[in-house]
């Protein structure tokens, strides 16, 4: 069993130096910083190594090294949790075994008769755990538009205990001005917790700790990592205590990442800015391509969009994830069936494209019901663009949608 110990393996130094010269806290470029790695390995390896270890060996029963079981600290999480502080700027980052971990971890936060405001359009697997919550733990979730601030500000009450934000949303692509909404709930209770998702943009797309929120968390399956290899997720915080606080629940529960897919979340994040900006690249071309087509298209980078200057007045990308409606729900289905180089699958973030109807998929866990109340379209297609060549993409799609009868071939 491991020890209670609290050493730099539970309370790594963090962010990362950025440069090789001791002393100096200059900071490059931030598509400089991600490539780059402080690695101190004795042997000196390009590669951060893998301790691929449950326990480690100490010198006595009475002096704790520090590390003594990977449950609590491993140096290899340890580097891509100091990498990842880095680039998120936060003071402190915290690995885990995937991205609703993360989520779970920041939920265990919440006490009996706690309440909580979410968005109305959530992650499908935010939404299930926010629902046993209530059910199960005594939580009382409001879901409202936080597109609209005074949603937000009319549920804050002496029970709110924390504000959790998406934005822009999945799959609906909602916009929440980030910056007045913490501003709003802080200058209320400075107490309450503003958790942000910021998987559908990562690092590079925007940094919502410099917002003042809390915490910030990411689904490290998604565009960090970016070949659905592994799953992971990512928590940031700048405040210590709380850092210790979720620190404590992963070491209790056991739910940090483990060390072969550290490393390969380390290798995979090296590659973020350069595989982000070709996602990005194709998703503009795709929407463009969509909306020209008459069909009703929902991207933050297109002009036309609704949400256009409160998006950029935050953000310093799109993203690679958008989403159109047909109007028909069997019209959708054929598209998705008749595309041949998009994948059928869930998720995004990854060098691969894919489609899908986030309604009988990824949401579809959410009550249809609800979904009706929260204006959720039934024929919405979700589509997660990769970094292949955009006029094969732009080629499939077509024939999707003439094959579906949406369009002539002359698109």
């Amino acid at each position: 069993m491991a020890s209670s110990n609290t050493s730099s393996a539970a309370l790594p130094p963090s962010p990362a130096p950025s440069t090789p010269s001791p002393g100096i806290r200059r900071k490059y470029r931030l598509e400089t910083e991600i490539v780059y790695m402080e690695n101190n390995d004795q042997y000196r390896s390009s590669s951060v190594p893998i301790y691929q270890t449950a326990t480690f060996k100490q010198v006595s029963s009475s002096e704790m090294g520090e590390y003594d079981y990977t449950r609590s600290g491993n140096p290899t999480r340890t580097q891509l949790e100091r990498h990842m502080a880095k680039i998120m700027n936060a003071k402190r980052t915290l690995a885990v075994a995937s991205g609703m971990s993360a989520m779970d971890v920041i939920s265990r936060l919440l006490k009996p008769g706690e309440e909580v405001i979410a968005g109305d359009d959530l992650y499908g697997g935010t939404n299930r755990l926010l629902t046993y919550l209530g059910v199960n733990g005594g939580i009382t979730v409001h879901h409202v538009d936080t597109t609209n601030i005074a949603n937000v500000e009319a549920k804050l009450s002496d029970k709110t205990a924390m504000v959790l934000l998406e934005s822009p949303t999945n799959p609906l692509i909602k916009i929440c001005d980030m910056p007045k909404i913490t501003a709003m709930v802080h200058k209320y209770r400075r107490d309450i917790i503003v958790a942000v998702d910021n998987t559908m943009l990562s690092p590079i797309g925007m940094t919502p700790l410099d917002f003042g929120v809390d915490i910030v968390y990411e689904s490290a399956t998604k565009f960090l990592s970016g070949h659905h290899d592994i799953m992971a997720g990512i928590i940031a915080v700048n405040d210590s205590v709380l850092a210790d606080r979720l620190f404590f629940v992963i070491n209790s529960t056991g739910c940090g990442l483990s060390p072969f897919d550290c490393w390969l979340l380390l290798r995979g994040v090296k590659t973020l800015a350069i595989r982000f900006e070709k996602a990005q690249a194709n998703s503009q071309l795709v929407a463009e391509f969509l909306e020209s087509c008459g069909l009703k298209v929902r991207y933050p980078g297109l002009k036309s969009f609704a949400q256009y200057d409160v998006h950029w007045s935050m953000a310093r990308a799109a993203g690679a994830v958008l989403a159109f409606e047909t109007g028909s729900i069997e019209t959708s289905e054929r598209i998705v069936e008749s595309a041949k180089l998009w994948g059928i699958s869930v998720s995004f973030g990854c060098v691969n494209s894919l489609i899908s109807m986030p309604c009988k998929m990824s949401h579809a866990s959410i009550d249809p019901k609800v979904r009706a109340e929260r204006n959720f379209p039934e024929d919405l297609i979700r589509l997660c663009v990769g970094i292949e060549d955009p006029n094969d993409l732009i080629d499939d799609l077509k024939n999707a949608l003439v094959t579906a009868g949406v369009v002539k071939s002359d698109c």
